[in-house]
């Protein structure tokens, strides 16, 4: 894998270049424009990217272990096989991204933003999602057991065939949310 500069990646992104496979372990890339760049199979384990625009990034396959992206924008972003455990995700905006079998498990969603995403078959079991945003979400076949979703608003959402077994739903907005075949049991309400 090629090492890059903080200056570097963003001049290749500003140029159209693709980062794909880069290592970018431990880079500070806070506060960058990396708007529609290519990252698939890239490894963001352990960086900064609080603040930083990925919106509309092709991040698929790339590792984001223990990575901060707090507040960062990821919508329309591709991280369909992404790896982020104990990454933080904490009021970042997913928007529209392609989220489909991520394993979200455990990990700080606080305040984010998933409105409109593809969360097919995601794994979000005790993930902490305290007053996300949810709105016309696809969550079909997801694992929400044990997670912390006081507050969250799921208005629209799919959650056929989801499981929220001993999910926390206090305070929680399912208004026309699609709950068929829902696993409910023991949620806190």
């Amino acid at each position: 894998m090629t090492i890059y500069t903080r200056e570097e990646v963003v001049q290749r992104i500003q140029k159209g270049m693709s980062l794909s496979g880069s290592d970018l372990t431990q880079a500070d890339l806070s506060y960058s424009n990396l708007k529609s760049g290519d990252f698939s199979g890239a490894d963001f384990s352990g960086a900064h990217l609080q603040n930083t625009n990925l919106g509309n990034t092709n991040l698929k396959n790339a590792n984001f272990r223990n990575a901060f992206l707090f507040g960062a924008n990821l919508q329309n972003a591709n991280l369909e096989g992404a790896d982020l455990k104990d990454a933080n995700l904490q009021d970042t905006n997913l928007e529209g991204a392609n989220l489909k079998g991520v394993d979200f498990s455990g990990i700080s969603m606080f305040g984010a933003n998933l409105d409109g995403a593809n969360c097919e078959g995601a794994v979000f079991a005790g993930t902490k999602m305290k007053r996300a945003s949810l709105i016309g979400t696809n969550l079909r076949g997801a694992d929400l057991s044990g997670a912390h979703c006081q507050r969250a608003v799921f208005k629209n959402a799919n959650l056929t065939n989801t499981r929220l077994h001993g999910t926390n739903l206090k305070y929680a907005d399912l208004s026309d949310a699609k709950t068929d075949k829902a696993d409910m049991k023991d949620c806190i309400t």
